[in-house]
């Protein structure tokens, strides 16, 4: 899997983290034998996501080790909601770790999805956003591609008030 070209990523922000929300439409409960391997992976990819640098944050459910057992938007489809110091930061996890490798495997568990399945949006330094607020970026980015509220690795905004990036 190539990595998809992208807009200079803007510098880190004293004053503002990196949002991110990607789901996934599962192929089988994960339950399922043909999930086994995924779930398997889950534990060492998070420890991975939680040392990395630039890692601030990321959506578990009470008392469980990830967000799995969280089916905010129906039962087949699975939420990752992590905050980050910068775009660089997720970037580098993404695909310079053996997190890249789950990304080639992706359709071995989850089915393609039609519209906009990962948003990115800028956070106030020390909040958190929720699995619907995550939504709201995810249907704004599917209704009116990228912007300052709701845009990709691809195609990038800066934090509010980044002089040389767009903002808004």
């Amino acid at each position: 899997m190539s990595q998809p070209p992208r807009t200079p990523a803007p510098p880190p922000s004293p004053s503002h983290h990196l949002a991110q929300i990607n789901v996934g439409l599962l192929k089988a409960p994960l339950d399922h034998a043909s999930m086994a391997e995924f779930v398997e992976l889950l534990d060492p990819i998070n420890a991975m996501a939680d040392r990395s640098p630039g890692f601030v944050w990321r959506l578990v459910g009470e008392g469980e080790p990830d967000a799995t057992r969280m089916r905010p938007f129906g039962d087949d489809l699975l939420i990752n909601l992590s905050v980050w110091e910068s775009v660089e930061s997720l970037w580098d996890f993404t695909y310079r770790t053996e997190h890249l490798e789950l990304l080639r495997r992706r359709r071995s568990w989850f089915e393609r999805f039609s519209g906009a399945h990962l948003a990115l949006w800028w956070i106030p330094a020390g909040t958190v956003p929720t699995p619907e607020e995550g939504e709201r970026r995810l249907e704004t980015l599917r209704a009116k591609g990228p912007s300052a509220e709701a845009f990709t690795l691809r195609d990038q905004f800066g934090p509010p008030a980044t002089p040389g990036f767009p903002h808004s």
